[in-house]
């Protein structure tokens, strides 16, 4: 208990888990806490003290499932293993702490989801400027990010960090919580001397080896970003003691060479998760066609990081365009189909923690890369202009063969996760194991052999090799034989007619076979750990390498997406204007028969920036936002597009307010959050970006809506200057095109037959005269009686004749049988006496001194109301 109480003491942060033979045991605070989290039963026991202590333990084979359920909760875990070899322990046996485990760092594939990336974040703030430290330990990557403060949750919802890393006492606001109030990352306080940047700078040059960052293009002005980066090492030292030599070198990103997306456009335009936060129903969905995990988590990084550099853009197209021969394609991804997570394999052997199964699965997957160099190498003679289309995947090509032929002759076929369960090391690498797998497993041969030759040395026919549990290999001899025994013979066991002996050479035997397994065991394990640590030293190429693997499974899936989807190649440019034909929405076309989905055509250029968009409820206006933004985000990640023709001018952000939400755990109406969503983007927008706005106002009294409406629509017009769409109910927006010179009318399209509404989701020019509210609400089921009274009010509001009913001198409505109506229609007086009037047979002056007595009655009778 001394010995875990100095271990404990250096990780009271964590739940120790203590190796204690075959159990992890967990004592005090710990064993209370994990009992409750895991449903544990909680002992005690005396363990040397005064008083017995509180208990809780798992076994060592089923600890990955509880501690994936306390990680999963939050919690650290710090793992302490014994060791040495009890068996050579003199008093008690050593234990240390190997790692800690946190959510934002995890090596076990059970804690991992191979489709997105585990990151750990550190951020340490400059001014206006956030340096964000990234890493994946899982696959060793390492990001270094400088971005504006105001950009640091568009960045964070990039990486979307399982833990963040900030300075004690420094505040980050709502960056550091979950969207909407969802529970966010593990936030774990340093102190702020770990984030210095001459420290970290030196930590940096250490870890790397190398004399100057500038090898790594980081320069001066990255110091906030080495500063995170240098906390972010320092804490994963703590976490493992053993080292992390697998961490890769590290990649800079500045602000500009990526489009910032926001929370609301992630959730609005619901790229990588719904609505109802799941991955069906989203871009991500409908575009995934890769066969390879990094594939898989490199697509959803492209999707959440759109580029804003043209060239680049153009450089993924042409790989697209490329595999758009089906043959080529389909070759491409038949060799792809059988690579296994390479990049986190080759984290997980540099770090020395892939098992023999793991070890052999990358070496299976390597064996795969010359059908994938091979399918693009046919690709070479389609390129135009002298331009390969993967020349720079190609550029970087290490097939890494010296190692996949390494472990394809050392380890078997299909090894065990374990060693010692089943042989891992094939026959014929080394000779001591081929001894001792022959003396383990040719027992019953050697017994023969031994038996004949003991027989023709002594003479003695009826001699016999035996073996049991008590005296282990004998000799046995007859009585009538004794006579003919050697000197070298002693016996062991007198039997009624037989003498049992041994002899120095069979216990030498007999300790050999005993042996053997324990030898086998040790011997694989020996030359398994070889192997890995010279694999393991090899993870800059096998990193490089499935890096480039994941881009041509994501190129490969873009381009199997837009052939089975009907995209087309975009033409990006560097101008203003937007122009789309027959754009579709590629998750809504998805989600029926092709046929049904109705195209529609979007052009904004700088004269005809703005269009007014009104409509029908149901009608699609909300589908026709999103599809714009779908299209130029989808354009700019370099994907083709569901459209028939698409011109894009790079945007450089991508803005929607779509639909309307509270946020009850931060205190926000659906006003509130609405209104605090507008002010951002009329705040970062920018003559280059794209705004898609719906609904605004609507959460506030129709004149506050309409006005706060009209005054965004002016700004976005005037002094912002950017591309925008704006789907509306208050008609009365529309009337902007008559006072702003780059405004345009666009309604959708209904059709009336009877009493029945058509909506034919077509965009045309000018706007809606209604919203069909009462015919959507027949659609939904609304009871008649309400239908038909919605209809009345709506009449009567159209022709401006509802007034607030009588009420009494007290103040109470009068009684009547309609007490409960809303509104009472009451015909003004002058109304009344105004309809029994001949305007024929009046003089001029009687029909002046008429209408002046109705301005007077008229205003007597507003006194009174």
């Amino acid at each position: 208990m001394q010995q875990y109480r100095e271990i404990k003491a250096r990780h009271q942060d964590a739940i120790l888990f203590f190796r204690m033979g075959d159990f992890y045991e967990m004592f005090y605070e710990d064993a209370e806490v994990a009992s409750r989290a895991l449903g544990l039963t909680l002992t005690s026991r005396n363990n040397g003290g005064a008083s017995a202590v509180p208990l809780a333990g798992v076994p060592v084979k089923a600890a990955s499932e509880y501690l994936k359920r306390l990680v999963q909760q939050g919690f650290r875990v710090s793992i302490c293993e014994q060791t040495e070899d009890p068996k050579l322990a003199k008093g008690i046996v050593k234990r240390e702490v190997i790692e800690t485990v946190t959510p934002g760092a995890a090596f076990s594939d059970d804690l991992l989801d191979g489709s997105r990336n585990n990151y750990l974040c550190a951020l340490h703030r400059s001014g206006d400027i956030v340096g964000v430290g990234c890493t994946d330990l899982s696959t060793g990557e390492l990001r270094l990010a400088i971005v504006a403060a105001a950009d640091l949750d568009a960045t964070l919802a990039r990486f979307t960090p399982r833990e963040i890393i900030i300075a004690r006492g420094e505040e980050f606001g709502r960056t550091l919580k979950g969207p909407l109030g969802e529970e966010g990352p593990m936030v774990t306080e340093r102190e702020g001397w770990e984030f210095d940047a001459e420290l970290a700078r030196d930590q940096l040059l250490q870890h790397f080896q190398v004399a100057s960052l500038e090898a790594f293009g980081i320069g001066e002005a990255d110091s906030a970003a080495v500063s995170a980066a240098g906390a972010l090492l320092r804490y994963l030292r703590d976490l493992q003691p053993s080292g992390t030599p697998h961490l890769g070198r590290p990649k800079i990103e500045r602000p500009g060479g990526t489009m910032p997306l926001d929370e609301m456009t992630r959730r609005n335009l619901e790229l990588v998760d719904s609505m109802r936060g799941e991955v069906s129903g989203t871009l991500l969905a409908v575009l995934d066609r890769t066969l390879t995990p990094m594939g898989a988590r490199l697509l959803r990084h492209w999707l959440l990081a759109p580029l804003v550099d043209r060239t680049q853009i153009e450089y993924r197209l042409d790989a697209v365009s490329a595999l758009g021969d089906i043959l080529v394609r389909q070759a491409l991804r038949e060799a792809l189909d059988g690579v296994r997570d390479v990049e986190r394999l080759a984290g997980k052997t540099a770090a020395g923690r892939a098992t023999p199964r793991d070890l052999r699965a990358l070496g299976d997957s390597l064996a795969r890369i010359p059908e994938i160099e091979a399918a693009i190498d046919r690709t070479h003679p389609r390129v135009a202009d002298g331009r390969w289309a993967f020349a720079r995947q190609m550029n970087a090509w290490d097939d890494c063969d010296d190692l996949c032929k390494e472990i394809q002759r050392i380890l078997v076929d299909r090894p065990p996760i374990t060693i010692g369960d089943e042989p891992s090391i094939c026959a014929g690498v080394d000779s001591d194991l081929d001894n001792w797998r022959g003396l383990r497993d040719g027992g019953k041969d050697a017994i023969a052999r031994i038996q004949a030759e003991e027989r023709a040395r002594t003479g003695i026919t009826s001699l016999k090799v035996g073996y049991n549990k008590v005296f282990g290999y004998f000799i046995e001899v007859s009585n009538s034989n004794k006579h003919l025994i050697p000197g070298d013979y002693q016996r062991r066991q007198t039997l009624t007619g037989a003498e049992r002996y041994v002899t120095p050479s069979l216990k030498e035997y007999e300790e050999r076979v005993l042996t053997a397994a324990e030898r086998i065991e040790q011997r694989e394990r020996e030359l398994f750990e070889k192997l890995r640590s010279r694999v393991g030293a090899q993870v800059i190429r096998l990193q490089t390498l499935a890096q480039v693997i994941a881009e041509l499974d994501v190129l490969a899936a873009l381009a199997e997406a837009a052939s089975r989807e009907g995209y087309t190649r975009p033409e990006l440019t560097d101008d203003f204007a937007l122009e789309i034909s027959a754009g579709r929405h590629p998750v809504v076309e998805r989600m029926m028969a092709r046929e049904k989905f109705i195209p529609n055509d979007t052009a904004l250029t700088e004269d005809a920036r703005m269009i007014i968009l009104t409509g029908p409820n149901m009608a699609g206006k909300s589908t026709v936002l999103r599809q714009v933004g779908l299209i130029v985000l989808m354009a700019q990640v370099g994907s083709f597009v569901p459209a028939t023709r698409a011109r894009i001018g790079i945007v450089d952000r991508l803005f929607t307010r779509v639909g309307a939400s509270d946020n009850l755990v931060r205190g926000q109406s659906t006003f509130m959050v609405e209104m605090s969503e507008t002010s951002a983007i009329l705040h970062t927008a920018s003559q280059r970006s794209l705004v898609l706005l719906d609904e605004i106002g609507r959460g506030t009294s129709t004149y506050d809506g309409i006005s706060i409406a009209w005054a965004v629509s002016e700004h976005l017009h005037n002094n912002i200057g950017c591309k925008t769409i704006f789907a509306t109910h208050y008609h009365e927006l529309t009337q902007l095109a008559d006072n702003l010179g780059a405004v345009r009318n666009y309604n959708v399209q209904v059709r009336e037959v009877g009493d029945q509404v058509l909506f034919l989701h077509r965009l045309q020019p000018g706007g809606a005269d209604r919203s069909y509210g009462i015919e959507v609400g027949r659609l939904a089921g609304l009871p008649g009686p309400v239908l038909d009274r919605a209809k009345e009010l709506l009449h009567l509001l159209e022709a401006e004749q509802i007034v607030p009913r009588a009420k009494r001198a007290s103040g109470r409505p009068a009684a009547s049988d309609d007490q409960l109506a809303l509104f009472s229609a009451v015909n003004h007086p002058v109304i009344e006496k105004l309809k029994q009037l001949e305007p024929n047979t009046m003089t001029p002056l009687q029909a002046l001194e008429m209408l002046s007595r109705f301005v007077d009655e008229a205003k007597n009778q507003r006194e009174r109301t």
